[in-house]
């Protein structure tokens, strides 16, 4: 589950089916939390409204409550959707609640603002600020890094801490900003260990959790027996535009100067792409040992492979290696994205 905060929000729902009065209780807040001193006796008074708890995480122990509560209404032929949760993303939690309300719940994470819900005119400050509507929506460059600093602090002293993991705040922040400057790099666990002084093991727990919190996609190589030698090791993306909040990057111009500009832009439209791909599509990368590549490809439901090219430029040249990456895997779609307004045709593509 993500929090307002993230990157992401994951939303914990049981089939909203109609619009009805709510009640909103915030489980940050002291008022809040005390009206679920006896959270039975409270929620039965309200079973007529739809109740949204949010920052759920605070109060875990309120799954088996909830699911008294749905079984008792089930058998009084009430209908689904009675609560709406949202929180933080928590490993723990999620596995709490899957156990305790398994069969009873859905999971919905909701993205960021996207490259596809803007103009064209705002894609350049969709990418430079992100997609966390108070980022982007802020009245300067300066504000909305602002706001992306505190951010980090904020889960990095408080957040993480509250879900459970022990790792010291700036170790984890060195390791999050080596990964903004690694972006789009293939993992290489070994050499960060050495940068941070801790073993491989440590170093993947990093990652995983940095994953788990939905801060950075793994995007896995693409496997198959296509009697190619393939890359093992993952992509890392740090997502959003939390990558030139730890880079210091405030401004367009500042990204553009920076070595990082071509694979944060790289970043940013894998983010989008997997965001809006058809549920059930699976977003790998394409490598083999002699330099056949393919930045993103999408299996979408069906088992039909879209090949894309994420070029910066405004004047898009395929290498030889996205040819080769074609022709080893034959897909139904090659597709180049750029920064351009315009669509038109290139060699070998369709």
């Amino acid at each position: 589950m993500l929090g307002p905060r993230q990157v992401g929000k994951t939303t914990l729902a049981l089939s909203i089916a109609e619009r009805r009065p709510s009640i909103y209780l915030d489980l940050e807040s002291d008022a809040d939390r005390a009206r679920l001193a006896e959270p039975e006796l409270y929620l039965a008074d309200h079973q007529d409204k739809l109740v949204i708890l949010d920052e759920v995480h605070r109060l875990p122990n309120l799954f088996q409550n909830l699911r008294g509560l749905i079984d008792r209404g089930r058998r009084s032929s009430r209908k689904a959707g009675r609560f709406l949760l949202l929180g933080s993303a928590s490993m723990d939690l999620l596995k709490q609640s899957g156990e305790t309300l398994a069969g009873r719940i859905a999971y919905l994470e909701m993205d960021p603002i996207d490259g596809l819900e803007v103009g064209a005119a705002d894609l350049g400050p969709l990418w430079v600020r992100g997609g966390f509507p108070d980022s982007f929506l802020a009245t300067s460059d300066r504000a909305s890094q602002r706001w992306r600093q505190d951010f980090m602090r904020t889960y990095l002293e408080r957040d993480i801490p509250l879900l459970g993991p022990r790792i010291p705040a700036e170790t984890l922040r060195r390791f999050w900003t080596m990964l903004a400057h690694h972006q789009a790099g293939l993992l290489n666990a070994a050499e960060f260990a050495r940068a941070l002084g801790v073993d491989g093991k440590t170093v993947a727990s990093y990652l995983d959790l940095l994953v788990d919190l939905l801060l950075v996609r793994r995007l896995e190589p693409w496997h198959a027996n296509v009697g190619k030698r393939l890359v093992k090791s993952p992509r890392v993306y740090v997502r959003d535009s939390v990558t030139h909040a730890l880079l210091g990057l405030v401004t367009q111009e500042d990204v553009l100067g920076h070595p990082v500009a071509g694979a944060s832009w790289e970043g940013f439209v894998i983010e989008t792409l997997t965001a809006t791909a058809p549920t059930g599509t699976q977003s790998n990368f394409y490598r083999t040992a002699a330099g056949a590549e393919i930045d993103l490809l999408l299996t979408l439901p069906g088992q039909r492979l879209w090949a894309i090219e994420i070029k910066r430029s405004l004047t898009p040249k395929l290498e030889k290696g996205y040819h080769q990456a074609c022709q080893d895997l034959n897909p139904e779609r090659r597709i180049v994205v750029f920064p351009g307004s315009e669509r038109f045709p290139l060699q070998h593509g369709k």
